[in-house]
């Protein structure tokens, strides 16, 4: 093999090639082929690093099998060379970049010539892995109706346990020049797979099937189960090995691509090229697509709270605006009244301005709320009052012209909503001490409005609340979202995680505020909860919780239920209720009505807490 001729400094300056990422493309051995008489072959493009020792330079008459076509989005054809070297860590696939549709044919045997080149789905910026490609190809057909090369297996037994090796400190952190160590980290197997016809057999749907007709398996069905059939997200170092992204080769117009719930089984052999893609990494591009088998899942349906029982519930309800269908209203209110048992107290995420998305000031939500309200009613829920405050126009971030906020739903036949002074988009809420108890100065009122954390992100909304004759503090949050993050396939590892620093700053100033609270009254009933757009480990969590604060509820699940969301096959923790040292008792609930169907009302999943102040 030509990866283990000797190095010279000679070749390594012809071949050295600035990329994107701030790496040298800088193995030497691939190129003294390129400039010897032997002709170059997929291995020696792809070499033994993420980034090709050829990208940038010319070559001619590449051979390979035509394993899959792609007729739309990127197109182009993957070929694979059937005479396989003796490296693990050498792809012998290869993405040919063809920008209009591909002339050959799965089973082709073609040679081709272009520029060797390393593609970053998504920008430099997104952090992710490159592609390695060979784009403005001259292709030779030699001969049609060739056997594929045997497929590469992705299974539980060949997927390494550990996910990814640290980053070079001295790159940055990234991983593009370390050497593949495919029999050790995951992603350096897949990327050593990169290209070429691989295989999995039968497998959990992990992650159900999105509008991009493309869905998430596991081939490791034990790895961090989560009791529904879904695989846990638990920590920073749980990445789950064993997920994969599914997409067909078949355009749509001639295969419909199978719709699949979480806990369904992708059966048979699914067999396709190995593509990299800026929306979930590695995937396999099926040539051959398994078939759906489906299981029992159904939504879940929290019990109802006791006639001394508060329910406290926190939901997302997706850019909710007046011009939504009927049935988006219908369908969330229905969740409201059967799913979610008509909570007292429901604090809602993403109810936009009277119409929605367009962009000409308007900030009032009356008509969203009226709306929503009334299809609760129609349900068979109660009739729900709200109390919310109107954000400055595009101020608070979300989709632009919409004007998000939270907002309060509550059921007046069970607890009453205590009016103080309703602050204003720019007025801070405070505490003060009455008659031995804390109150706030505004209810409902904003959490430090002006605290730059809050800048194009939605500021907390602070409520009192009486239920039995006792108080209970209510903050509703949508923390800022995990928009600009790396994914897990990043070639920094540790993937960088920009978006933490600012929900770092917005969870120390909600703290702040609730340990106002208890400074004024030991004792107070203070419910924290909301999108809070982070893991139950984070240090986001953790500040929120600083000091004993608060207590994140969702940890009093077993981990195999800590989940409000799905990203990607991996099922996480995005959405959560907190609680202050005085609520010791209670009972909690992620109900799972949305986030690992297809059909979906909301991309999350509401909580239920239900405690006796």
């Amino acid at each position: 093999m030509r990866s283990s001729h000797p190095r010279s400094a000679a070749v390594a300056a012809l071949v050295a090639t600035a990329l994107a990422t701030g790496l040298l493309a800088g193995s030497a051995d691939a190129a003294e082929g390129a400039v010897s008489a032997d002709p170059i072959r997929i291995h020696d493009i792809q070499g033994t690093t993420r980034i090709s020792p050829l990208a940038g330079k010319q070559v001619a008459d590449v051979a390979g099998i035509v394993t899959g076509v792609r007729t739309y989005g990127s197109r182009g054809f993957w070929i694979q060379d059937p005479d396989a070297d003796d490296n693990d860590a050498t792809s012998e696939g290869v993405f040919v970049f063809t920008s209009s549709v591909p002339t050959v044919a799965v089973g082709d045997a073609v040679t081709v010539s272009g520029t060797v080149g390393e593609y970053i789905p998504g920008g430099v910026a997104s952090g992710n892995q490159s592609v390695t490609q060979i784009s403005k190809p001259t292709v030779k057909v030699v001969s049609s109706g060739n056997a594929l090369p045997a497929a590469a297996a992705i299974n539980e037994y060949t997927v390494p346990a550990e996910y990814a090796p640290a980053g070079d400190p001295a790159a940055g952190g990234s991983i593009n020049g370390l050497a593949l160590e495919p029999g050790r980290y995951a992603l350096d197997f897949y990327e050593a797979l990169e290209g070429m016809n691989v295989a999995i057999g039968t497998s959990r749907v992990v992650g159900a099937t999105d509008p991009y007709a493309e869905l998430w398996v596991t081939v490791k069905g034990w790895e961090n189960a989560a009791r529904r059939g879904g695989t846990v997200y638990g920590s920073y170092e749980s990445q789950n090995t064993g997920r994969l992204q599914i997409q067909q080769l078949a355009p749509l117009a001639q295969q419909p691509f199978p719709v699949a719930n979480v806990g369904d089984k992708l059966t048979g052999t699914t067999e396709g090229p190995l593509d990299f893609n800026q929306f979930g990494g590695y995937t396999l591009v099926a040539r051959t697509l398994g078939t759906v088998k489906a299981g029992t899942l159904a939504p879940e349906k929290t019990k109802a709270q006791s006639p001394g029982e508060l329910a406290v519930a926190t939901y997302n309800v997706e850019n909710l605006d007046p011009t939504d269908p009927q049935e988006k209203f219908d369908n969330l209110a229905k969740a409201v009244v059967e799913n979610l048992a008509s909570p007292d107290i429901l604090a809602l995420e993403e109810i936009q301005d009277d119409n929605g998305a367009k962009n000409d000031g308007t900030v009032s939500a009356e008509q969203t709320l009226t709306k929503f309200t009334e299809a609760i009613a129609a349900a068979g829920g109660p009739a729900y009052q709200w109390r919310t405050i109107n954000p400055e126009d595009k101020k608070d971030g979300g989709e632009p012209g919409g004007n998000i906020r939270q907002v309060f739903l509550f059921n007046p036949a069970r607890v009453s909503f205590t009016d103080r002074a309703a602050g204003d988009a720019t007025t801070a809420n405070g505490v003060v001490r009455e008659n031995g108890h804390a109150a706030l100065t505004h209810s409902p009122g904003r959490i430090d409005p002006a605290n730059p954390a809050w800048a194009d992100s939605r500021k907390p909304l602070a409520g009192e609340f009486v239920f039995r004759g006792r108080t209970v503090f209510v903050i509703a949050n949508h923390f800022g979202s995990k928009g600009g993050d790396e994914g897990l396939t990043s070639h920094h590892q540790p993937p960088v995680r920009k978006s933490e620093e600012k929900r770092l700053l917005q969870a120390q100033a909600v703290n702040g505020f609730v340990k106002e609270i208890l400074a004024a009254e030991k004792q107070a009933n203070v419910v924290v909860l909301g999108d809070i757009n982070d893991f139950e480990f984070s240090a986001t969590t953790e500040a929120l919780a600083d000091g004993g604060a608060l207590y994140p509820a969702i940890k009093s699940l077993p981990k195999s239920e800590r989940y409000s969301y799905v990203f990607q096959g991996n099922a996480q923790v995005l959405d959560q209720i907190l609680t202050s040292p005085s609520i010791r008792n209670f009972s909690y609930d992620s109900v799972h009505i949305n986030a690992e169907f297809s059909a979906q009302n909301s991309d999350h999943d509401p909580q239920v807490l239900r405690f006796r102040p």
